[in-house]
């Protein structure tokens, strides 16, 4: 796949210059230094060799056929020179040139012309607008780009060929090793899932490393990278998240949705590693490509100093993982060969004049226990220090069946530790924290990787009935489905709903209340009203027909001095149910995504707290639980300080249902059940309010 893009025979540089700083003189003063073996073909109509090379007027002349051509020539001479490419037997074309798209709309029709032009050929498009390509295992540097990394596992592809740039820079001051570096540019053609298919098969990538503004296809990035995370770590720093507009939004999980959000649920789903900054991309591609991934989160914490050996418990244990409690023999063996001034808890302190051995003893202790995970190694540099012979001693020692990741705290004195680090394949970090949020990210990737397959439970539920609902709402133009509706469109699926009915006037009222039981609630019913409460349209506890008859008088009375020109269905009268839980499951629908589920606490609580957890729709079992566990709350919910927990599998039951419901009903764009309201376990939760809205496409 994308074989004549990243390992072409035959390369013409197309707009060669013999001046060097010009773009087209680096391409191939690149190409020549980076050692690659294929045929290099400077075309320049004005020159008869550039750097040593011979030089066509154009690639006709050349006479024999290209794998791939790079282009850099003035925008109105790309075309032409795509079109010769083909011609010319080019299976891949690289369109340096800036100057389509992100400059205006005629810049955005050519680039869709040369795109159109390419993929008639069955030829793959690079760019336009980007920095080129780099594949260092080839030897081919077809980029403007002042570096050549060494050979590595790490490969990148980046939507800002500046971002390559400092990408290539930052690994040359490592000392890491890149496999490939492609810059996408415009995305015309070749976008980030057709490099994600293709590095996931390239044997030399070992990490998969992305710098994203934006993704095309929602559902195809998912699943070719679900696919691509399967078989090695991808790790995306996504920008660009907060410049998408704030849409009107009807509910609480529309309202509190976003860019942003809904790409961490695409990358939580299909097992992409986000990288929040430049600097935790790197820290996370270090490890990932360095170290095994660990078997659980348990850490064991070795230092020469106290300070930064309880800085680092401390991350672990913000970060959500063990302090590993180390197993009897570990301290044993410890307290046999460490000074007596030693601490042979967890973190192990091996004193401020630690010298290698004493490292090495307690890297094999940790190594030895079954119940440490992975391994956090701390120096700071005391006179004694020997950060180099340190740093050399526990690579040799190490077994490579737990992750080891190295802070060296300093600067000057322990460069040469970290020069070793580097050169024997050690994750090295400067501080503590910065290493326990990488191992987070490994234990992360690796319990998604270790996932039991998906499984999404279908139940039996009456489609037909949402279907006439629905189409009913439609038909009459109506976008907004009030509580009487919803509920009956969540009956359909299962959900409890207590027993109402919609009154017109106040006497039908007490006879629904009279039929359905004291006490009863009663809520205004309008498609213009959206917050009943906040305008006095919602009455609970009414227990005789006396109150009633005020609470329907009274609540017409407020609506039409509000809002006189609101449309007044009547007031729907329901049995009051068991008090419990309050919580809010929703549904808001992502332009790019599909359906994404919200799950938080209910009533004000959503508003006040915002104490909620998305995931993309359709979620499994395990999923729905996952979203509880997401959230602050969590602990409320399950039970805590002597108070009796809400039954859990029952909410997660609940998402379900909406993910199935909003699965199969595309039309709807948003949803709220809100309170949703559970009891201890074994009683049936309830929907106490609802709401829905449709796609105004829908109509059509």
């Amino acid at each position: 796949m994308l074989e004549s893009l990243l390992i072409p025979d035959t390369v013409a540089v197309i707009g060669a210059s013999r001046t060097p700083g010009k773009v087209g003189h680096d391409i191939v003063s690149n190409l020549i230094k980076g050692g690659f073996e294929g045929k290099i073909v400077p075309v320049n109509p004005s020159a008869d060799e550039i750097l040593g090379l011979p030089c066509c007027k154009d690639l006709a002349s050349f006479g024999e056929k290209i794998n791939m051509s790079v282009i850099a020539v003035p925008v109105p001479f790309v075309r032409s020179a795509v079109e010769s490419s083909i011609q010319a037997g080019a299976k891949a074309i690289v369109v340096i040139t800036a100057g389509f798209k992100e400059v205006g709309r005629e810049g955005a029709e050519l680039e869709k012309e040369i795109a159109r032009i390419c993929q008639a050929s069955h030829v793959r498009l690079l760019g336009p607008n980007c920095l080129g390509l780099i594949n260092s295992h080839h030897k081919m540097n077809a980029s403007f780009a002042s570096h050549m990394p060494k050979p590595g596992g790490i490969s990148v592809m980046s939507q800002s060929g500046a971002l390559c740039t400092a990408i290539l820079d930052m690994a040359a001051h490592r000392h890491l090793g890149l496999a490939k570096v492609i810059s996408v540019g415009n995305k015309a053609d070749i976008d980030e899932t057709d490099l994600l298919e293709a590095l996931a098969a390239d044997p030399d990538t070992k990490v998969i490393v992305g710098y994203l503004e934006s993704i095309g296809s929602g559902n195809q990035f998912i699943k070719i990278a679900e696919n691509a995370a399967s078989i090695k770590p991808v790790i995306i720093l996504k920008a660009g998240t907060t410049s998408s507009g704030v849409k009107a939004a009807s509910s609480h999980t529309g309202s509190l949705a976003g860019a942003d959000i809904a790409y961490g649920a695409a990358f939580r789903r299909a097992g992409v590693i986000r990288a929040d900054t430049f600097e935790a991309l790197f820290d996370c591609a270090k490890a990932l490509s360095m170290q095994p991934l660990p078997k659980g989160d348990r850490v064991a914490i070795i230092t020469n100093a106290g300070g930064p050996g309880i800085m680092a418990a401390d991350a672990v244990e913000n970060a959500g993982m063990e302090v590993a409690a180390l197993a009897r023999a570990s301290a044993t063996a410890l307290k046999k060969r460490l000074p007596a001034a030693a601490s042979v808890g967890n973190p192990i302190d091996v004193l401020g004049d630690a010298d290698p051995e004493r490292y090495i003893t307690a890297l094999n202790a940790a190594q030895d226990d079954s119940s440490v995970d992975a391994i956090i190694v701390i120096l700071t540099p005391q006179a004694m220090t020997k950060p180099a012979d340190t740093a050399l001693a526990m690579a040799k020692c190490l077994r490579g069946e737990k992750p080891v990741m190295v802070a060296f705290m300093g600067g000057q004195d322990v460069m040469p530790g970290r020069e070793e680090l580097v050169a024997h394949s050690l994750p090295d970090y400067p501080a503590p924290e910065r290493a326990v949020a990488a191992l987070r990210a490994m234990c992360d990737y690796a319990a998604w990787r270790r996932r039991p397959p998906r499984v999404v439970t279908r139940f039996p539920v009456n489609r037909r009935r949402v279907e006439r609902i629905i189409g009913r709402n439609l038909r009459t133009n109506r976008t907004q489905i009030g509580e009487v509706e919803a509920k009956e469109i969540l009956r359909a699926y299962n959900f409890t709903v207590p027993e109402g009915h919609l009154a017109a006037t106040a006497d039908e009222g007490i006879d629904v209340a009279g039929r359905v039981g004291y006490p009863v609630a009663m809520k205004i019913v309008s498609p213009d009203v959206v917050h009943k409460s906040d305008l006095g349209g919602v009455r609970l506890n009414l227990v005789d027909a006396d109150a009633v008859r005020d609470a329907f008088d009274l609540m017409m009375l407020r609506i039409r001095r509000a809002l006189p020109e609101a449309r007044l269905d009547g007031v729907y009268v329901e049995k009051m149910c068991a008090r419990g839980r309050e919580v809010i499951l929703g549904m808001t629908r992502d332009p790019q995504f599909g359906p994404m589920l919200m799950f938080g606490l209910g009533g004000i609580f959503v508003e006040v707290m915002k104490d909620v957890t998305f995931h993309l729709a359709p979620i499994t079992a395990e999923e729905a639980m996952q979203m509880l566990l997401g959230t602050r709350s969590y602990a409320l919910l399950k039970g805590a300080r002597g108070q009796s927990g809400v039954d859990l599998p029952a909410i997660a039951t609940g998402l379900q249902r909406i993910s199935q419901l909003v699965t199969d009903f595309p039309q709807v764009v948003e949803l709220d059940i809100n309170p949703f309201i559970v009891g201890e376990v074994g009683t049936d939760p309830f929907v106490a309010d609802a709401r829905m809205t449709l796609s105004e496409a829908g109509k059509k």
